[in-house]
Protein backbone atom coordinates (compact mmCIF):
# COMPACT_ATOMS: atom_id res chain seq x y z
CA UNK A 1 0.00 0.00 0.00
CA UNK A 2 1.06 3.57 -0.66
CA UNK A 3 0.75 6.09 2.13
CA UNK A 4 0.68 9.78 2.84
CA UNK A 5 1.16 11.12 6.36
CA UNK A 6 0.91 14.83 7.15
CA UNK A 7 1.72 16.13 10.65
CA UNK A 8 1.58 19.63 12.12
CA UNK A 9 1.03 21.42 15.42
CA UNK A 10 -2.10 23.39 16.26
CA UNK A 11 -2.27 25.90 19.10
CA UNK A 12 -5.44 24.61 20.76
CA UNK A 13 -6.22 21.90 23.32
CA UNK A 14 -6.51 18.31 21.98
CA UNK A 15 -10.22 17.91 22.86
CA UNK A 16 -11.14 21.00 20.85
CA UNK A 17 -9.11 19.82 17.84
CA UNK A 18 -10.63 16.33 18.07
CA UNK A 19 -14.21 17.63 18.12
CA UNK A 20 -13.45 19.80 15.10
CA UNK A 21 -12.02 16.84 13.14
CA UNK A 22 -14.97 14.62 14.02
CA UNK A 23 -17.31 17.05 12.19
CA UNK A 24 -16.41 15.52 8.82
CA UNK A 25 -19.21 17.12 6.77
CA UNK A 26 -17.34 20.43 6.86
CA UNK A 27 -14.31 18.99 5.04
CA UNK A 28 -15.70 19.91 1.60
CA UNK A 29 -14.75 23.54 2.19
CA UNK A 30 -11.08 22.58 2.70
CA UNK A 31 -10.56 20.46 -0.38
CA UNK A 32 -10.16 21.64 -3.95
CA UNK A 33 -11.61 18.41 -5.35
CA UNK A 34 -14.22 17.48 -2.73
CA UNK A 35 -17.52 19.02 -3.83
CA UNK A 36 -19.84 17.70 -1.11
CA UNK A 37 -20.02 15.40 1.92
CA UNK A 38 -23.16 13.69 3.18
CA UNK A 39 -23.10 12.12 6.64
CA UNK A 40 -25.16 9.09 7.68
CA UNK A 41 -24.75 8.79 11.45
CA UNK A 42 -23.43 10.81 14.38
CA UNK A 43 -19.67 10.43 13.79
CA UNK A 44 -19.31 7.34 15.96
CA UNK A 45 -18.14 3.96 14.56
CA UNK A 46 -20.44 2.82 11.77
CA UNK A 47 -21.11 6.37 10.54
CA UNK A 48 -20.82 6.48 6.75
CA UNK A 49 -19.97 9.42 4.53
CA UNK A 50 -20.60 9.93 0.83
CA UNK A 51 -17.84 12.10 -0.63
CA UNK A 52 -18.41 13.68 -4.06
CA UNK A 53 -15.10 14.31 -5.81
CA UNK A 54 -14.58 16.19 -9.07
CA UNK A 55 -11.33 16.51 -11.00
CA UNK A 56 -10.71 17.18 -14.66
CA UNK A 57 -13.63 15.51 -16.52
CA UNK A 58 -14.19 12.97 -13.78
CA UNK A 59 -16.66 12.83 -10.95
CA UNK A 60 -16.77 10.11 -8.36
CA UNK A 61 -18.63 9.44 -5.13
CA UNK A 62 -16.57 7.60 -2.53
CA UNK A 63 -18.08 6.01 0.56
CA UNK A 64 -16.14 5.90 3.80
CA UNK A 65 -16.95 4.60 7.24
CA UNK A 66 -15.72 5.52 10.71
CA UNK A 67 -14.33 2.25 12.08
CA UNK A 68 -13.16 3.34 15.53
CA UNK A 69 -12.82 6.40 17.73
CA UNK A 70 -10.70 6.96 20.80
CA UNK A 71 -11.80 10.36 22.14
CA UNK A 72 -9.91 12.71 22.15
CA UNK A 73 -6.99 10.90 20.52
CA UNK A 74 -7.87 9.09 17.30
CA UNK A 75 -10.46 8.72 14.53
CA UNK A 76 -10.08 5.64 12.26
CA UNK A 77 -11.86 5.23 8.94
CA UNK A 78 -11.89 3.12 5.79
CA UNK A 79 -13.19 3.46 2.26
CA UNK A 80 -16.03 0.97 1.74
CA UNK A 81 -16.51 1.26 -2.03
CA UNK A 82 -14.21 0.59 -5.02
CA UNK A 83 -10.77 1.46 -3.57
CA UNK A 84 -8.75 -0.23 -0.84
CA UNK A 85 -7.94 2.68 1.50
CA UNK A 86 -7.81 3.27 5.25
CA UNK A 87 -6.71 6.16 7.37
CA UNK A 88 -6.83 7.94 10.68
CA UNK A 89 -6.54 11.28 12.40
CA UNK A 90 -4.20 11.20 15.40
CA UNK A 91 -4.50 14.00 17.99
CA UNK A 92 -1.77 14.28 20.64
CA UNK A 93 -0.90 16.87 23.25
CA UNK A 94 2.60 18.25 22.65
CA UNK A 95 4.84 17.87 25.69
CA UNK A 96 3.11 19.33 28.75
CA UNK A 97 1.48 22.25 26.90
CA UNK A 98 -2.32 21.84 27.18
CA UNK A 99 -2.86 24.40 24.41
CA UNK A 100 -0.64 22.76 21.79
CA UNK A 101 -1.73 19.71 19.84
CA UNK A 102 0.08 17.60 17.26
CA UNK A 103 -2.31 16.48 14.49
CA UNK A 104 -1.50 13.72 12.00
CA UNK A 105 -3.54 12.69 8.98
CA UNK A 106 -2.49 9.26 7.73
CA UNK A 107 -3.90 7.73 4.55
CA UNK A 108 -2.93 4.29 3.21
CA UNK A 109 -4.26 3.28 -0.17
CA UNK A 110 -3.75 0.71 -2.88
CA UNK A 111 -3.84 2.39 -6.32
CA UNK A 112 -4.08 -0.98 -8.06
CA UNK A 113 -7.33 -1.75 -6.20
CA UNK A 114 -9.20 0.65 -8.49
CA UNK A 115 -10.58 -0.68 -11.76
CA UNK A 116 -12.08 0.76 -14.94
CA UNK A 117 -15.65 0.02 -13.84
CA UNK A 118 -15.58 2.61 -11.04
CA UNK A 119 -15.22 5.56 -13.44
CA UNK A 120 -16.90 6.40 -16.71
CA UNK A 121 -13.66 7.18 -18.53
CA UNK A 122 -13.49 8.66 -22.02
CA UNK A 123 -12.47 6.03 -24.59
CA UNK A 124 -8.95 7.43 -25.02
CA UNK A 125 -8.17 7.53 -21.28
CA UNK A 126 -6.90 4.53 -19.33
CA UNK A 127 -7.27 3.96 -15.60
CA UNK A 128 -3.46 3.71 -15.34
CA UNK A 129 -3.19 7.24 -16.75
CA UNK A 130 -5.73 8.51 -14.21
CA UNK A 131 -3.90 6.80 -11.32
CA UNK A 132 -0.58 8.32 -12.44
CA UNK A 133 -2.16 11.79 -12.47
CA UNK A 134 -4.09 11.41 -9.21
CA UNK A 135 -1.30 10.06 -6.96
CA UNK A 136 0.62 13.40 -6.74
CA UNK A 137 -2.70 15.15 -6.13
CA UNK A 138 -3.32 12.97 -3.07
CA UNK A 139 -0.22 14.44 -1.42
CA UNK A 140 -1.03 18.02 -2.44
CA UNK A 141 -4.62 17.63 -1.31
CA UNK A 142 -3.56 16.28 2.10
CA UNK A 143 -1.30 19.32 2.55
CA UNK A 144 -4.03 21.75 1.49
CA UNK A 145 -6.64 20.19 3.80
CA UNK A 146 -4.34 20.30 6.85
CA UNK A 147 -3.32 23.93 6.18
CA UNK A 148 -6.95 25.04 5.80
CA UNK A 149 -8.05 23.15 8.91
CA UNK A 150 -5.31 24.82 10.99
CA UNK A 151 -6.41 28.26 9.75
CA UNK A 152 -10.03 27.52 10.60
CA UNK A 153 -9.20 26.08 14.02
CA UNK A 154 -6.93 28.96 15.03
CA UNK A 155 -9.06 31.68 13.46
CA UNK A 156 -6.56 32.97 10.89
CA UNK A 157 -4.09 31.64 8.32
CA UNK A 158 -0.44 31.30 9.29
CA UNK A 159 2.66 29.62 7.98
CA UNK A 160 2.19 25.99 8.95
CA UNK A 161 5.14 23.65 9.30
CA UNK A 162 4.14 20.31 7.83
CA UNK A 163 6.01 17.05 8.18
CA UNK A 164 5.05 14.98 5.14
CA UNK A 165 6.00 11.35 4.59
CA UNK A 166 5.03 9.28 1.58
CA UNK A 167 5.71 5.72 0.56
Amino acid sequence: MDSVEVTTDVFLPPAEVYDFLLEFEGYAKYSEHLAAVRQHGDGSPGTEYELDFAWWKLTYTARSEVTDVDRPRRIDWRVVKDVDAVGHWLVEQVDDDPARTRVTLCVKYSPESADDSMLDLPGFVSLDWVVDKVEPKVRAEAERVVRRIVADLEGEPRDVDLDIETT
